[in-house]
């Protein structure tokens, strides 16, 4: 007999901050958020607050679901501990963070449990879909098809997700930007008619990358052809690419806001996208934020900081406008590497993580 929705997504998930195998060290430092998140002080405790926030997804709003996974990630590593970090500033920032979001309607699900040498289950034969299975799961019958890289319970628990409530609104704390995948593979089997968003660097636009199909450099493609193309993936912050903006535009009919272009003019660019979003008729947007889009005075501890990008004010008043002009059906935050700040004393990519997550939550819940 298959799992019940909740029972494969117990399985499938650890609490909030604690899809990280940790054993000894960072183990503290884990249980400690994990204590803050949930309101606890026993260890025990944690898990049963866990299991209850995933039976409060049926009524939710908006899910918060952690993705502590850089495998799929291309130069420097460290995003794997993002999504712990970015929890404990909001929590640094608003002691009352958990009241906060059970008066709005936002629960945070937990995190993918992620084996930090896989990425995702395409990429595995069966002996190792097996081995896996046996080191993470127990061996109920029930747990033969369960998956085992992050992208992959990512993509199946949202599904789950969805299937409990197909109105709530998913938000991912990355990870590298492979994380987007499982969002849009998902998504698109449980809304129509939506589109994404994407302020980056980069423009993640290749068919594969060294023969991976799903990764950092791929996503986009592949999420251009689920949402149709026709305009609808919308880059924002463009700067390092091989190819020009004409490339991309005529060949995959995306279309890109180039980040000199909305330096110079930011008001007019912020005019522009909108009203661009608003032509191809989407009726919700996908905002896939990947911290590097932003200039790296403001955002260097992470994989790839270009200089050259727009501004945390750009990205803020693109957020609300696209909440109250369009409406957001999802939203990220990617590629947050707290351990790659060039001063380790200085948290500001950290604390800007933390910026784009609370307006890209209120956008969500003030859309319809």
């Amino acid at each position: 007999m298959p799992l019940a929705p909740l029972d494969e997504l117990a399985k499938l998930l650890r609490p909030a901050a604690g899809g990280l195998y940790v054993v000894s060290t960072g183990l503290a430092e884990q249980q400690a958020v994990q204590r803050k998140i949930y309101g606890v002080e026993r260890e025990e405790d944690i898990v049963v607050a866990f299991r209850a926030s995933l039976e409060r997804i049926a009524t939710a709003r908006v899910v918060v679901l952690g993705i502590p996974s850089d495998v799929g990630a291309g130069f420097r590593r460290g995003a794997n501990l993002a999504p712990q970090a970015i929890r404990a500033k909001l929590l640094d920032e608003n002691p009352r963070l958990r009241e906060d979001y059970i008066r709005s309607g936002v629960v945070d699900i937990g995190d993918v449990f992620v084996v930090p040498q896989l990425l995702h289950d395409s990429m595995l034969s069966a002996a190792q879909l097996g081995a896996t299975r046996g080191a993470i799961y127990d061996d109920h019958p029930d747990h033969a098809a369960l998956p085992v890289s992050p992208l992959s319970i990512a993509e199946r628990a949202l599904d789950l997700v969805f299937a409990l409530n197909p109105h709530v609104k998913p938000f991912v704390l990355g990870g590298d930007h492979s994380c987007a995948w499982p969002v849009s593979a998902s998504l698109a089997r449980a809304r129509k008619n939506w589109g994404i968003v994407q302020p980056d660097a980069h423009t993640d636009l290749l068919p594969e990358r060294l023969g991976v199909t799903y990764c950092f450099a791929t996503w986009s493609y592949h999420a251009n052809d689920l949402i149709g193309r026709g305009g609808r993936l919308v880059q924002v912050g463009t700067r390092a690419s091989r190819r020009d903006r004409e490339h991309w535009e005529s060949t995959l009919d995306v279309r890109q806001f180039w980040a000199d272009t909305c330096v110079a003019d930011p008001s007019g660019t912020l005019d522009a996208i909108v009203a661009h979003v608003k032509r191809t008729g989407v009726s919700s947007v996908y905002f896939s934020n990947d911290i590097d889009g932003t200039d790296d005075r403001w955002a260097d501890a992470t994989g790839t900081p270009e200089p050259g990008g727009v501004s945390p004010d750009f990205l803020v008043e693109l957020i609300r406008r696209l909440g109250a002009e369009v409406g957001l059906c999802a939203g990220d935050i990617v590629e947050v590497a707290p351990a790659l700040a060039r001063d380790p004393s200085d948290d500001r990519t950290l604390a800007l993580a933390a910026r784009y997550t609370r307006e890209t939550l209120a956008a969500m819940l003030a859309s319809a």
